[in-house]
């Protein structure tokens, strides 16, 4: 089968690999009819995630069907239609036991990072039956890519955390994929303002167009001193940190009201600055998180009922034979215009 191969920092490959087989009862090998592309790749690709060894078959989301289950697999059947969760859970642990999925014993985030992922024509699952979600009739494949990990991460690690409220107040500093995921899963919560900050104004005006009630260019180092002026000296009462940047995360640290929330999404590869001289005294909730995916079936049943079309988040298509242009595309997002990139087999 083709696979798309992390190499080590930097360099990456499609390869001839074997198609997977069951080695243990509670598999699924599962053949792949989309994927996508995640800025958690990108990282991978920095060497930002030392975890992830070269050789390794990237890729964590995905749409397939299963055509293979070890013995012990009750919930799944050959040929059924599935929803790969970008993260793999036992159901049995103590994390599990929590619905911290993301810190399963034996799974969490392992798909395309400690083993081989999703972009590739076959792919394994352990733990199928809490990993795999039957997709619902009537649903686009394609959107239900998104459901993975950029949507259910978005609003855990970001809307959840971030304590969004009626009548709130929230900045989302990044409009990549999973900051616009954070846009339309927040307004599921009616907050009165939603400011997205970006340094690509062509990702502002999406933001625009998917609900933001205001949007703000950092590139000229003014964004906090604006945000501040909009909400008249008081600042956002939740910050979603949507990059993984130093200068992003400070921004969050800057804009806070008293009170407020600064949720953590993105990955973080480098030292971040903690201004507790500035923060110690002022009621802030600083929260971290990898997704748990306990939202997903939540989400699915959203998406069934069309209480949540995040369809417009996939701008670009490939082949999968073309995912080496994909990533191109993915990688360069600046000049592709490119959110969700969306590759068949």
């Amino acid at each position: 089968m083709k696979a798309l191969v992390y190499l080590g920092p930097g360099r990456h490959a499609l390869e001839d690999r074997p198609v997977p087989v069951i080695t243990a009862a509670d598999d699924a090998i599962v053949r792949i009819l989309h994927t996508t592309l995640c800025g958690t790749d990108l990282h991978i690709l920095k060497g930002d995630v030392p975890g992830c060894s070269p050789g390794r078959i990237l890729g964590h989301e995905g749409v397939g069907r299963v055509e293979a289950i070890g013995a012990s697999v009750g919930l799944f059947s050959v040929g059924d239609h599935v929803l790969i969760s970008c993260v793999s859970a036992c159901g049995h642990c103590a994390a599990c036991r929590l619905q911290m999925y993301s810190h399963c014993t034996s799974g969490g985030w392992i798909l395309g990072n400690r083993i081989d992922g999703t972009q590739a024509e076959y792919v394994r699952i352990p733990h199928a039956d809490l990993s795999l979600y039957a997709v619902p009739k009537g649903v686009s494949e394609e959107t239900l890519v998104l459901l993975s990990d950029i949507l259910p991460t978005a609003l855990e690690c970001g809307v959840l955390n971030g304590r969004v409220q009626p009548g709130s107040t929230v900045a989302i500093i990044g409009a990549g994929p999973v900051g616009l995921a954070a846009l339309l899963t927040a307004q599921l919560f009616s907050p009165l303002d939603i400011i997205v900050v970006d340094l690509d104004d062509g990702r502002l005006a999406r933001a625009r167009e998917f609900g933001a009630t205001s949007t703000v260019n950092s590139a000229d180092g003014m964004a906090a001193g604006t945000i501040l002026k909009r909400t008249g000296g008081r600042g956002v009462d939740t910050a979603i940190e949507a990059v993984g940047l130093p200068a992003t995360f400070e921004l969050c640290e800057q804009i806070v009201a008293a009170g407020g929330f600064i949720a953590n999404i993105g990955v973080h590869g480098v030292k971040v600055d903690l201004h507790l001289e500035k923060l110690w005294d002022r009621n802030i909730t600083m929260t971290t998180r990898l997704v748990d995916t306990s939202s997903t079936t939540m989400l699915l049943n959203m998406l069934g009922a069309q209480k949540l079309q995040p369809e417009s988040l996939i701008t670009h298509r490939f082949r999968f034979d073309d995912i080496l242009a994909a990533y191109e595309a993915f990688a360069h997002a600046a000049q592709s215009h490119a959110l969700k990139i969306l590759v068949s087999t």
